[in-house]
């Protein structure tokens, strides 16, 4: 078995990156076999929500990979050695989710239209600036982070869920958690030359117009599948509501780390909470490989 490496980190500005944090690249397979129809605790608003969340990661990781990768030259040895080990934690994920998309199409949901509506969008990003798409990954990274940290920290999220998936989504999360700073760290790189009041209203502003479109695109994305499992109207609306606000409530109880986002100064790792990898991380000890 391979263990993670550690790389010495070197001094750097306004980045609170735990010293000793090991990004390690835990190459799991799963839902190589069948999932059922509604595979989160049998009922059908949770499964339509992180349905749309998978149909969306493929084209959506790539993107961070490319965004991330754009600004690489001329970091300093320990952000060059986060983001390879980030470009390879994301290539593992698109694997994955691909792999569980398709077992969602074999149980009946057609997740095409979804994954449509992402490649349209992005084709409409080429030829902007490349660092409002570093701004927009690392919005994106951010959310990331926090629902990855809500589903470790509350087991509610995936405790009747079927287990095949219930550890995907719990591997995805340790490592989303893991790498939670590189493009934040990334983007300091980036904007080294910038002021600190450029930095914060282009970052704060990007997190604004990403939250806008995350959550319509997904509500509508969410609604269709809901309608594909013969569930509409007022009754689809109202479950999926609850589901996101009240029980398990993700939106809600993440709406904190949401609005400390926008605070001077932040950055991911001012909550460390690595306490959460260690809790799951023997799940998938056969499965690690070396970050370099």
């Amino acid at each position: 078995m391979n263990a993670p490496t550690t790389i010495e980190r070197d001094t750097r500005q306004a980045a609170p990156t735990p010293a000793d944090l090991a990004i390690t690249v835990r190459d799991e397979r799963f839902n190589r076999g069948s999932t059922p129809n509604r595979w989160w605790a049998g009922e059908p608003f949770g499964t339509a929500w992180h349905n749309a969340l998978s149909a969306t990661f493929p084209r959506g990781e790539a993107f961070f990979i490319e965004s991330v990768k754009a600004f690489r030259d001329g970091a300093d040895p320990r952000l060059a050695a986060e983001i390879r080990a980030f470009v390879k934690q994301e290539i593992n994920h698109t694997r994955e989710h691909v792999a569980f998309n398709r077992l969602a199409e074999d149980a009946g949901y057609d997740v095409k239209a979804i994954d449509e509506r992402v490649r349209e969008m992005l084709e409409m990003l080429k030829g902007r600036p490349q660092f409002l798409n570093l701004a927009a990954t690392m919005a994106l990274e951010h959310y990331t982070a926090m629902m990855a940290h809500e589903f470790l920290a509350n087991p509610k999220h995936f405790e009747n869920a079927d287990p095949e998936v219930r550890d995907m989504w719990r591997w995805h999360a340790i490592e989303e958690v893991e790498h939670k700073g590189v493009a934040y760290d990334t983007w300091n790189h980036a904007t080294r030359d910038w002021s600190n009041w450029k930095r914060w209203k282009v970052r704060s502003l990007m997190m604004l117009i990403v939250t806008g479109r995350f959550f319509r695109n997904r509500w509508e994305d969410s609604m269709n599948l809901l309608a594909q499992d013969g569930i509409t109207g007022w009754k689809a609306r109202w479950g999926l509501f609850r589901y996101l606000t009240v029980s398990p409530g993700v939106v809600r109880r993440i709406f904190p780390a949401w609005l400390a986002y926008f605070k001077p100064g932040f950055h991911p790792w001012d909550h460390d909470d690595r306490e959460l990898i260690e809790l799951y991380e023997g799940d998938f000890a056969d499965a690690l490989m070396p970050a370099e």
